[in-house]
């Protein structure tokens, strides 16, 4: 079994310090083998958030932390930074790149930097960013789980967050399924769900998800999800592939994150 955790929109600037403690506990007892932070790591991308992000992660060793920025996680009132230097203090507390990769025998993870100093919130993939992706999976096993990890979601479940949607993402999901990519993972909405987009459009030619995670550690809680995070578990099979997408949120009460949602997923 090969574990992943996902942990999007911290904001570490908002954080609640109780979940903080929690996810850490979480992280201990699960031992995941890869940890994902899908962007928005910081409230206003000063060096102060992104030096506590930084040492949040250092706590979650030994499992590799693939980061990619948000669009919290360029400066907004720094216009020479945002211009000039948009990824520095990200750099800084994670290294050069934007775009890191992992595989395991059971799971390969691509992550792609959606963010643009010029937008403000909106995301969009480059046609060479999509290629790029589709590439990486040429060479994945036949046991391999493909994952491509964003910031802004590739699919929603309600009409008001469809302004949200990742520019370019109806091409590069149509594109990453034909190259044999499983899951989508995303957050900045703060909204965790799991969409299979194979039932959604039938034209595609295998099945492919959307996995959404909700915001892991902030105060910035939209009033229908709390704090939460996401655990993907590859698991053996005697045909095809499956794997499990847990939800575990912050129970506030227990002072503990726990399973509140699991879908076994499967591939032919």
């Amino acid at each position: 079994m090969t574990v992943l955790l996902q942990v999007s929109d911290p904001h570490f600037g908002t954080e609640r310090p109780a979940v903080v403690e929690g996810l850490v506990r979480l992280a201990q007892e699960q031992r995941p083998d890869v940890v994902v932070l899908s962007g928005d790591v910081t409230q206003r991308a000063t060096a102060a958030q992104f030096e506590a992000a930084r040492a949040f992660c250092g706590r979650l060793a030994p499992a590799p932390v693939l980061a990619i920025p948000g669009n919290h996680d360029i400066p907004l009132f720094d216009v020479a930074a945002r211009a000039l230097r948009p990824y520095a203090r990200f750099k800084a507390a994670f290294g050069d790149t934007l775009e890191p990769q992992w595989q395991a025998p059971a799971l390969r993870v691509v992550t792609l930097n959606t963010t643009r100093p010029w937008r403000h919130k909106d995301g969009e993939l480059s046609a060479e960013q999509v290629e790029r992706a589709a590439a990486c999976f040429a060479g994945a096993s036949a046991a391999q789980w493909r994952v491509v990890v964003v910031h802004q979601p590739a699919a929603v479940v309600r009409d008001a967050d469809a302004r949200d949607l990742l520019h370019g993402h109806a091409g590069a999901v149509r594109r990453w399924c034909e190259a044999g990519v499983d899951l989508v993972l995303g957050g900045h909405i703060h909204l965790p769900y799991l969409v299979p987009l194979h039932e959604r459009d039938t034209s595609l030619p295998r099945p492919l998800w959307v996995v959404q995670a909700g915001t892991a550690v902030s105060t910035r809680v939209r009033h229908e999800a709390g704090n939460s995070v996401n655990v993907l578990r590859t698991l053996e099979a005697e045909q095809g592939r499956r794997c499990r997408v847990e939800r575990w949120d912050w129970q506030e009460k227990r002072g503990a994150f726990e399973v509140v949602k699991s879908d076994e997923l499967a591939t032919p």
